[in-house]
């Protein structure tokens, strides 16, 4: 579900409109004292393809589908680095010490209006999933496929940079 644009000013609660600002029809607030603009940024999200002794870590947050599995991923707190957030997101959802492998990629998720940073990680312990998760599975690494959308480009990219290295 795509996060909606705000209707109302959050500073002054006037009702926003559609106008052009740095060359794109953005909303904004008519009143020119306040002249709030709803730049609408992506998000940084970060994500990890999560290498454990069982396999390849793939969660199915709650609400989603049951078919539905991707990459462990999260929202950056204030004051932490992206590695961090990676780092304390896996300890959160599944309860695993995590060390950065490596580096994976930067992907543009326009559906949800985010970009998603993207590290290997190896991780250990018993695997022991968060509030946030409806479920985990691991997958052997030959059996890892890539989907079409979010996290997908990354697992893509992984496995073929991995490929390459084993040839």
């Amino acid at each position: 579900m795509k996060p909606r644009p705000p209707k109302f000013c959050p500073q002054c609660a006037v009702p926003l409109e559609i106008a052009e600002r740095a060359g794109r029809e953005r909303r904004v607030c008519p009143d020119e004292a306040c002249a709030w603009v709803h730049w609408d940024n992506p998000l940084p999200v970060v994500a990890a393809l999560v290498e454990h002794p069982s396999g390849i870590v793939l969660v199915r947050n709650v609400g989603w589908p049951e078919t539905w599995f991707g990459l462990v991923t999260g929202f950056l707190e204030r004051d932490e680095t992206p590695e961090q957030g990676i780092l304390r997101e896996i300890e959160e959802e599944l309860g695993l010490q995590a060390e950065i492998a490596s580096w994976i990629g930067l992907y543009p998720f326009s559906m949800m209006n985010q970009v998603i940073m993207v590290w290997h990680v190896r991780a250990r312990g018993e695997i022991v999933i968060g509030e946030e998760l409806a479920a985990y599975k691991s997958v052997p690494v030959d059996k890892l496929k890539p989907w079409p959308f979010g996290t997908g480009q990354a697992v893509a990219d992984w496995l073929a940079r991995r490929g390459a290295k084993q040839k």
